[in-house]
């Protein structure tokens, strides 16, 4: 089975690229959106992966 067709692939690997940006080169600006794209992603994953929520002892309200 190929990888790329696993559920949350095209997720980790946004968040695996961005985690590999040297943001000290960048200017404050993209910094903070760096920051802000990957707190999100990492949101979604956890709202994607119910397991990870009781792991990191987040509640979620609907």
């Amino acid at each position: 089975m190929d990888p790329r067709d696993t559920p949350g692939y095209r997720m980790h690997r946004a968040l695996s690229n961005l985690s590999s940006i040297d943001v000290d080169q960048l200017d404050s600006d993209d910094q903070r959106r760096i920051d802000a794209a990957m707190t999100l992603l990492e949101q979604v994953s956890l709202l994607t992966r119910p397991a990870a929520t009781e792991e990191a002892n987040i509640q979620i309200e609907s």
